[in-house]
């Protein structure tokens, strides 16, 4: 993620190539990024639909290994199974056990004012302190081995010998994913699950380590969702939220400087020491919760990608990986998706430069493109264009220079007819 991503090589007013223009497109986008307020909607948009019709089989994309389980509650079948015994690093998807642990024989309403923060904030923006709190104060493996007896899980281990300390290598499956969901509500006492669901249901876009981390389930789907996201590797550092400074290091909190092969912790084996066989090294990225009105559908996908792939290009991938499922009760948003180009590109609250920035996207990240209207005129040199995208999923813009396609105006985008 720390270098320019190359532009669509196409001919028209973007025949130089990006990587020409690398040094000025990150000056401009130091001060440059765009998003719209709440308030204001991209009122003309392509018509969004159903994702029943989603090919039978999930669509992985090469040079990914996933995990996928979609269960309909409604039905009690699944409606998506591939590979879903396989066991992957869990990444921050844990939090869900830890979180269970801790409220096991406790309700909600007696725990202390700290805990309550500790467990939001772990749950909404996955933040990496409080885990490692309830993880060394509550036994740490143990807190993994209780959930496996008290839910009935198959595939579910602690964190290989040697590794102990590291919570984000706990081995978790996607059936053991589902069946985690369906503890917390069919089974769970009414407190618990309304406590935990309601925080995944208000899952935060920029995670306290300033990832972004509404990939996957947040962005294949219109609301209602909730969602536990996991990544792990050593991805650039998360560009997340409106000041830039906040970045933080692509390294797992949860995971040690360097990561042990499968091989190299073979004799963690035996009961108690771990599942050896789980990839520690590749990078990670997990989407997980539920869509649809009551919870109707729980989504597990857990994902590798090859070594050296961006936090944009994973993101991506899990993101198409998503749409690609039959989830029912789930809706497509409205939109068209491309792709983008550039580092740290920015999302304003309106189609201008200023002191608006909202965010900033991962490098290189496929958005969801509502609508289009003229605005500032903006320069990157040899690029000049006046044209902003309106992304819905961020509630602002960009400008069209950074989306991949070479004419200035999108040709199958609305204008955005909001008058602001």
């Amino acid at each position: 993620m720390l270098r320019i991503a190359r532009h669509s090589p196409t001919t028209a007013r973007r025949t130089p190539r990006r990587l020409l223009v690398a040094t000025a497109a990150f000056l401009f986008l130091s001060f440059t990024g765009a998003a719209l307020p709440q308030s204001v909607a991209a009122a003309t948009e392509p018509t969004g639909g159903s994702v029943s019709a989603a090919p039978a089989s999930p669509q992985v994309p090469a040079g990914v290994t996933a995990g996928v389980a979609v269960f309909d509650r409604q039905t009690g079948t699944f409606t998506e199974q591939l590979a879903p015994a396989a066991t992957f690093r869990s990444a921050s998807v844990v939090k869900l056990l830890i979180a269970l642990d801790f409220l096991w024989n406790r309700s909600p309403d007696s725990i202390p004012a700290a805990d309550r923060t500790r467990l939001d904030a772990m749950l909404r923006s996955s933040q990496d302190a409080a885990a490692n709190h309830y993880w060394s104060t509550y036994g740490g493996p143990a807190i993994v081995e209780r959930m496996v007896t008290r839910l009935g899980l198959a595939d579910t281990a602690p964190p290989p010998a040697g590794y102990e300390g590291y919570w984000g290598y706990t081995a978790m499956s996607a059936r053991d994913t589902v069946k985690t969901y369906r503890h917390i509500l069919e089974s769970a006492p009414a407190p618990v699950r309304d406590f935990v669901m309601e925080r995944l249901r208000q899952s935060t876009r920029c995670a306290s380590d300033s990832f972004d981390q509404h990939f996957g389930i947040a962005g294949a789907f219109d609301r209602p969702w909730a969602v536990k996201q996991g990544w792990s590797g050593r991805y650039a550092k998360g560009n997340c939220g409106s000041v830039s400074g906040t970045a933080a290091s692509g390294t797992d909190a949860s995971a040690p400087a360097s990561a042990p092969s499968a091989a190299s912790t073979s004799s963690s084996a035996s009961t108690g020491a771990g599942d050896a066989s789980v990839d520690l090294s590749r990078p990670a990225l997990h989407t997980t919760g539920t869509v649809g009105a009551g919870d109707r559908s729980i989504v597990a996908v857990l994902t590798l990608h090859p070594d050296g792939t961006s936090y944009g290009k994973a993101y991506t991938d899990l993101g198409r990986l998503t749409r690609s499922l039959n989830v029912p009760g789930g809706t497509a948003p409205k939109g068209k998706w491309y792709g983008t180009w550039g580092q740290d590109v920015a999302v304003r609250t309106g189609p201008v430069v200023g002191d608006n920035l909202l965010t900033r996207l991962p490098a290189g990240v496929e958005v969801l493109v509502g609508c289009q209207k003229k605005g500032q005129l903006v320069s990157v040199p040899p690029y000049t264009n006046d044209w902003w995208a309106y992304l819905p999923q961020y509630g602002g813009y960009v400008t069209n220079i950074y989306i991949s396609h070479p004419a200035d105006q999108l040709p199958d985008v609305p204008l955005c007819t909001d008058p602001k």
